[in-house]
């Protein structure tokens, strides 16, 4: 019986989670560059400086097509500028958001994807990253 209330527990805290992370928005540009990562392991970026293992390449190809693939991938774009956007991607069992950005820098465009909660995404941020890549270079 015990084992049923801690698996309630968690599911109500996993649920708590998804709901708290619905309020919020993405940091948004800092010194016109996309926003440091903080010091979870649950982001992606492209921009200069990132640690190794948390640096994704920058996609190569037109601020358009970026925003296209992003909607086109289960993205909804929340902001955007002549140069800048931030989307959102939510999970379907808990209803997580994670925040994706795009800063057009001439011909390629920088990306970030960070979860908004939580420690480690699983790799769920790279793994969009290279969805959206994988959009872009597909034959339209």
């Amino acid at each position: 019986m015990i084992f049923l209330y801690i698996i309630l527990a968690l599911f109500a805290l996993f649920v708590g989670l998804g709901i708290y992370s619905q309020k919020g928005e993405a940091p948004g540009l800092e010194h016109k560059r996309l926003k440091e990562l903080g010091s979870k392991p649950n982001a992606v970026s492209s921009e200069a400086g990132v640690q190794p293992e948390r640096a994704v390449a920058p996609l190569q190809a037109s601020f358009k097509n970026v925003a296209d693939a992003i909607e086109a991938t289960g993205g909804t774009i929340t902001s955007r500028t002549e140069s800048y956007l931030s989307a959102t991607y939510m999970s379907r069992i808990f209803k997580f958001v994670d925040d994706v950005e795009v800063r057009s820098d001439g011909d390629i465009c920088h990306i970030r994807s960070a979860s908004r909660v939580g420690y480690s995404d699983n790799g769920v941020n790279r793994k969009r990253v290279e969805k959206i890549r994988t959009y872009l270079q597909s034959p339209s």
